[in-house]
């Protein structure tokens, strides 16, 4: 597994009390902008990703406080060492997981090929059970992980369906962990944001609510709300993105169901 990582001569993460983040999909998009802002805070920061060549290169160019490494989530056998790898640049001090990586099919269900939904059900469930799973042994009191949910978790989103579907499960996770890791004083929550500029978003072609509500989030907003989340005395479980979040959660909770269906309808173009 390529790993890249600056000189660190006698540096240690936890010998001079630095936080540090474990990243999945860190290569491009929220995982880059949220790298980024955390070294910029001064945490150190474990950027992983298939694409080894662009996290190793980024971690060089950051020095001391930052570690880079080829990561497939799908594979539960690249984690361990993935971890491995991070804990001993980080003398064993690891405060944050974030699972990031995540991949989209847009267009009618019935249209894409059930391979491609496999692949995002793998990626988007499988790779953050994966990533908790094996982190868990690892993770102290006072730790956090957290998931990189959507909006999509909140209804279910037309022309994304398996998307969708696949972040309701990341919501279903994170509420269960966040019960079953309270004793061990380790927080779980998620993040919801709508449509972001990405190029998973941008690269989209079938997908009518893009038109309809805009693509008004940056990666750059999300990485501050994870920053957020992982510095909040007291962390809530789900952090909505966005005020279109926020308004389709209103939504939610105040209209009756025939008319939200009618709503998304018209939002999504059917």
């Amino acid at each position: 597994m390529p790993r890249t990582r600056g000189s660190m001569s006698g540096f240690t993460p936890d010998s001079c009390g630095m936080k540090s983040i474990f990243i999945t999909g860190a290569a491009n998009g929220i995982g880059r902008a949220t790298a980024e802002l955390f070294w910029q805070q001064g945490w150190f920061v474990g950027a992983y990703d298939l694409d080894a060549e662009s996290v190793g290169t980024w971690a060089q160019n950051k020095g001391e406080r930052a570690i880079g490494g080829a990561l497939d989530v799908t594979q539960v056998t690249q984690w361990e060492p993935a971890i491995q790898q991070f804990l001993q640049a980080t003398d064993g001090h690891w405060d944050v997981l974030l699972n990031n990586a995540g991949i989209l099919a847009d267009g009618l269900f019935a249209e894409i090929p059930l391979a491609r939904q496999h692949a995002v059900v793998d990626v988007n469930v499988k790779g953050v059970m994966n990533g908790c799973y094996a982190a868990k042994p690892h993770l102290k009191k006072g730790a956090r992980v957290i998931n990189l949910c959507s909006a999509s978790a909140l209804y279910g989103a037309a022309s994304v369906a398996t998307y969708s579907a696949s972040k309701f499960a990341v919501r279903g996770l994170t509420e269960a962990l966040r019960v079953e890791w309270h004793a061990d004083g380790i927080h779980v929550c998620d993040l919801m944001p709508i449509f972001v500029r990405t190029a998973m978003v941008t690269n989209m072609t079938q997908v009518q609510s893009t038109k309809t509500l805009g693509v008004h989030l940056t990666p750059e907003t999300v990485a501050q709300t994870i920053l957020r989340a992982a510095t909040d005395s007291h962390p809530q479980i789900h952090y909505l993105v966005g005020a279109q979040t926020k308004q389709l959660q209103f939504a939610m909770r105040w209209l009756p169901e025939s008319l939200l269906s009618l709503v998304m309808r018209k939002i999504s173009g059917f």
